[in-house]
């Protein structure tokens, strides 16, 4: 008859068999935990790594969104990250990117303002970056002191998809501008410019995710084309939650000619930096790192290190931004000037570290109870054997005699029973010598009662 081969197991399995006495399938069982664990570490270090090539959503050409898109990219790129520049219509068509998964837009710049509540559950603010304000330029000598006094005129509100149209449209609704007989015209920030230039349209309204700033300038310097000043400010922010005051100092855009001739106070929203809520952390805080440098400078509508800030708006700050806001970067990234070694480094630490930290002192600990627990047994019966001994020291009857030769009877067939490793084999067969040894003392003469 053929032997039957022994299964074969992995030096693990083995390993675990032969240390703490397992079955093959418990310590297989272990064995595969073991492994399921580092494999899950390994994988969470590959899928972890920060991406190297992010989409931002940024607005028309020549607009302030696309200038700033241009510094995040010159910037990223000395960390070795590439940034694409997606070119949209405004602050709601990034919006819209962003909402979308197929667009594959990553961040974009968003302002605050009337922009629903749908499908904004994925999506997180790192902060808001700047102040957009709200330029409203009209012909005519005669100074407007209400947008009301715009009704019946031709207003350029910029095309849909835009901040502007969103935010003029809520404006003139709440001045009782709806439509007829006033015309709205959704013409693109050059094109509007260009109406009022040539007195194609009475008014329009330009924000900075549209408008140039050579735009701005042109029309500043424009006879006949004043910028309307907010007078009734303080009641539209109260009104409008989303709206900001701000202040255009008099002479902001030339101090010779003092343009402006006084200072004009203006409405507008603030930008946010918006993102899928997976942004990797170590790409959030080198985001708001950029537009700590971009961003926190002193201009003409705000003061240094003003923005970036961790304002709420209608979407939720990112916890990776709230912490960064409250603690700066971690230790790894200011100690490390290299961005990817840091997070390489960062990584390894959060994915193995933790694995080191329970693995090691468990195969430590787990071998000292187990030794311990088997040893616990073994003096269970040596405690046995050793009653027995003691009881038949002195002269015994045959009756006692063949009792405590079933008691050692009982002790061995339990012994027998017994799962024992191989590591303590030792002690487990000097157990079932001294078993003999007193089965040997119970043989020898003894008085008959």
């Amino acid at each position: 008859m053929e032997k039957t081969k022994p299964a074969a197991h992995s030096k693990l399995v083995a390993t675990l068999i032969e240390t703490f006495g397992l079955s093959p399938a418990v310590a297989s069982g272990v064995a595969l935990f073991i492994v399921v664990i580092c494999l899950l570490a390994v994988v969470w270090f590959f899928r972890s790594a920060p991406p190297r090539k992010l989409t931002i959503s940024s607005g028309p050409a020549g607009s302030s969104f696309q200038r700033v898109a241009e510094s995040y990219q010159k910037i990223l790129a000395t960390h070795g990250v590439t940034l694409r520049i997606l070119p949209s219509a405004g602050s709601q068509a990034n919006l819209q990117q962003l909402k979308s998964a197929k667009s594959g837009v990553d961040i974009g710049f968003v302002q605050g303002g009337p922009v629903g509540s749908d499908n904004l559950d994925d999506l997180i603010s790192l902060g808001s970056i700047a102040y957009q304000p709200l330029w409203v330029f009209y012909r005519g000598s005669a100074r407007i002191n209400r947008l009301s006094e715009l009704e019946g005129k031709r207003l350029a509100i910029g095309p849909p998809g835009s901040g502007t149209h969103g935010l003029a449209l809520s404006l003139l609704q709440a001045n009782g501008i709806t439509g007829e007989p006033t015309t709205l015209l959704d013409f693109e920030a050059s094109e509007a410019s260009a109406a009022l230039l040539d007195e194609k349209v009475d008014a329009i309204f330009l924000m900075g995710d549209s408008a140039s700033n050579q735009t701005l300038r042109t029309l500043l310097r424009t006879p006949d084309v004043q910028l309307y000043n907010f007078t009734q400010a303080d009641a539209y922010v109260r009104r409008f939650a989303y709206l900001n005051k701000m202040e255009f100092p008099e002479g902001s855009i030339d101090l010779g000619k003092d343009l402006p001739a006084q200072d004009i106070e203006l409405v507008g929203l603030t930008v946010d930096l918006v993102a899928h809520k997976g942004l990797n952390p170590a790409l959030s805080d080198l985001l708001i790192e950029v537009a700590q440098e971009v961003h926190g400078k002193a201009s003409l509508l705000q003061k240094r290190g003003e923005f970036p800030a961790p304002l709420e708006h209608q979407f939720k700050i990112s916890d990776d931004a709230q912490r960064y806001y409250k603690s700066g970067k971690s230790f790894l990234y200011r100690t490390i000037s290299s961005f990817w070694l840091a997070s390489l480094v960062n990584r390894i630490l959060v994915a193995f570290l933790p694995v080191v930290i329970v693995l090691v002192p468990a195969l430590r600990f787990f071998p000292s109870a187990y030794k311990w627990r088997v040893q616990m047994k073994l003096y269970h019966f040596y405690r046995r054997l050793l009653r027995v001994e003691k009881d038949s020291f002195g002269v015994l009857t045959r009756e006692q005699e063949q009792a405590l030769d079933q008691r050692l009877n009982e002790i061995e067939e339990a012994l027998n029973k017994l799962k024992v490793p191989a590591s303590f084999a030792d002690q487990y067969y000097g157990l079932r010598n001294h078993i003999m040894f007193v089965r040997e003392r119970l043989k020898k003469p003894i008085a008959k009662a």
